[in-house]
């Protein structure tokens, strides 16, 4: 399976540094900002609407708003987040695509922003690469599966066996069809040759709340969503998905692909633009968004829950989305989710 080549470091250099040091970001790899012509116009002079592909309180709302609350504290306008959940991020997408390019109206989306090209493909109504300019990477951070602290599987293995005791009658909670989670969860099933069966939830909160409730065993979800749940004591986390060994932000806790060599399955956020946005804004914005993470709060905040980031060019996530878009239609087409 092809490795991951940003998500992939960024995750080691935390497992193996501890503390403020693991987000191993520099200032000096900050975008050297363009002189602007004097003409133009400061931006912003009015309020952003950041239109955020997911519901309020799930990892893509926290990490959003931590980085828009310090984004209208620098440039003195408000980057107000809208949440537009729905269809896979393509709800919000779309309303981003079709919105004036003049940097008043922004997308946040996650990792179905490159799985969603091959699970619709020319049903989108927006073309992903065209439509939505690539702006800052805001994070990255290993899948997980979590379940009830009396769950009986500790373990992925224990997983498995269970699985294939119990064929089709063990369940597990994602926050939508298409959704990263809801890969890993297909994969797992086509790499241990099993069968736990996929419940969508349109939110965070309310997978949680059935996860916790009892009415589902298991959740597919990512290193931020897990560390919230693992502090209620209620719930355990059988595995991470990131690169083999433990991470430091989940101690003791097995990489998936400890079992299964090559499993790696990532969640990602990020920020676009309408097309025909110009350059020199969104390389404004890139500059702003670098300069965000590299003060030492905001990366207190990420690191504690998990959220993996470093300095990053528009150039460089461009082309970050390229991979992601061939990675998952690979992932996809092996795990033979169809959305019909």
């Amino acid at each position: 399976m092809p490795k991951q080549d940003f998500a992939t470091r960024a995750a080691r250099d935390v497992a193996r540094v501890p503390g403020r040091r693991a987000a191993l970001l520099s200032a000096g790899a900050l975008l050297v900002l363009p002189r602007v012509a004097r003409a133009q116009p400061a931006y912003p002079t009015r309020a952003v609407r950041v239109v955020n592909a997911y519901s309020p309180g799930g990892t893509a709302d926290v990490v959003c708003r931590i980085f828009c609350a310090r984004l209208s504290e620098r440039l003195g306008q408000p980057f107000t987040v809208e949440n537009r959940p729905g269809a896979a991020g393509t709800v919000a997408a779309q309303v981003v695509a079709r919105a004036p390019a003049d940097g008043y109206t922004l997308l946040y989306d996650a990792t179905a922003h490159s799985v969603n090209p091959s699970l619709f493909g020319n049903r989108l109504p927006y073309d992903t690469q065209k439509d939505l300019l690539p702006v800052f990477l805001t994070m990255v951070t290993p899948n997980t599966f979590v379940c009830r602290a009396d769950f009986e599987a500790k373990t992925i293995p224990e997983l498995i066996a269970l699985a294939k005791a119990k064929p089709g009658q063990l369940d597990c909670a994602t926050t939508g069809i298409g959704t990263v989670q809801h890969v890993s969860l297909e994969l797992l099933n086509h790499m241990a040759g099993i069968r736990i069966n996929h419940v969508p939830y349109r939110e965070f909160a309310a997978a949680r709340n059935d996860l916790m409730g009892g009415r589902v065993p298991l959740q597919s979800n990512n290193v931020p969503g897990s560390i919230g749940l693992l502090r209620t004591g209620e719930v355990r986390c059988i595995a991470h998905c990131g690169p083999p060994g433990a991470l430091a932000v989940l101690p003791g806790v097995a990489a998936m692909a400890d079992t299964l060599p090559g499993f790696e399955t990532w969640e990602w956020n990020g920020v676009f633009a309408p097309a025909g946005t110009s350059a020199e804004l969104i390389q404004k914005l890139n500059a702003e968004f670098n300069a965000v993470i590299a003060e030492p709060a905001t990366l207190e905040k990420l690191n504690g829950i998990g959220a993996l980031t470093r300095a990053n060019t528009v150039a460089e996530f461009a082309a970050f989305r390229v991979q992601q878009i061939a990675f998952f239609e690979r992932m996809v087409a092996m795990a033979n989710i169809r959305i019909d």
